[in-house]
């Protein structure tokens, strides 16, 4: 044959599916922050809030896993403990983890601001709306009554737990697209404030939607932002915005009252035959 003829969706945008903990509530992702660092605290090893978010995204006790994998943490581990962390260990602490996170996950279960207006904009374009997380379908029954009560309830939601695995894997995204029984995935954007996020979204054939200033790469409550000092503040930004776009996001904004317009230059771009 002498020419080939290529499939290529043309149609808007039909989902935009959003991460939780640091991009619609709990501003600056700190439930799971802290209580790493009070899991690790609670076995003598004492971990930097760095360190307690550097995997963040992940499944919760991927989390914790990877977190001992950290060369500082497996030394200060070998060195109260006579050995470096083993598979056992990993799982007491998970163990440890979810009670933990249980009692405070209502704390820090405001929506971040902008939030809710972002979601009447979705659904005035009549775009569903899922959800992924790294925490468990438990956590997540408790997250989701507490956001009801604050106004937002995504069509779809689904948990590490729910899937053979977590981030950086496709699977949630997919197991979303079914739920809300969607095609195809480029008709998908991926919104989020983690790099596994960012890679999540990818791996899953969706647009990729990275948020900085209100999740894990700046990693302060909205009070802290507002204090810090703005060159640091900046530099922080800066280097935030950096990684994400290394990351592959196809953009990069600080937070989920800017993603509305992207929307339109997404389906603009759809229309001209691209895909992510």
């Amino acid at each position: 044959m002498d020419f080939v003829f290529q499939r290529s969706y043309r149609g808007p945008l039909k989902a935009v599916l959003l991460d939780w903990a640091g991009t619609t509530l709990d501003y600056g992702c700190m439930a799971p922050a802290v209580v790493f660092i009070d899991v690790y605290k609670r076995k003598g090893v004492n971990i930097t809030m760095d360190q307690a978010r550097e995997p963040m995204g992940a499944h919760k006790r991927v989390h914790i896993q990877k977190i001992s994998q950290i060369d500082a943490v497996r030394n200060q581990w070998k060195e109260v403990h006579g050995q470096y962390p083993t598979e056992a260990d990993v799982d007491e602490m998970f163990k440890m983890f979810i009670p933990l996170q249980l009692d405070c996950l209502a704390t820090y279960a405001d929506l971040i601001p902008g939030t809710l207006e972002a979601i009447k904009d979705f659904r005035a374009r009549g775009l569903k709306i899922g959800s992924t997380t790294g925490y468990t379908g438990e956590m997540m029954e408790l997250l989701m009554r507490e956001a009801a009560a604050r106004g937002y309830e995504p069509d779809s939601t689904v948990c590490a737990t729910d899937v053979p695995a977590g981030r950086p894997e496709p699977w949630m995204c997919l197991v979303n697209a079914m739920r809300l029984q969607l095609y195809p995935m480029e008709a998908f954007v991926k919104v989020g404030d983690t790099l596994p996020d960012i890679y999540e979204g990818l791996n899953a054939g969706m647009w990729t939607i990275g948020l900085v200033i209100t999740g894990n790469e700046i990693g302060v409550n909205e009070a802290e932002l507002k204090a810090m000092d703005p060159g640091v503040l900046e530099r922080k930004r800066a280097r935030a915005y950096t990684r994400m776009a290394q990351a592959g996001a196809h953009y990069v904004v600080d937070g989920i009252w800017d993603v509305p317009p992207l929307l339109d230059e997404i389906n603009q771009r759809l229309a001209r035959g691209e895909h992510p």
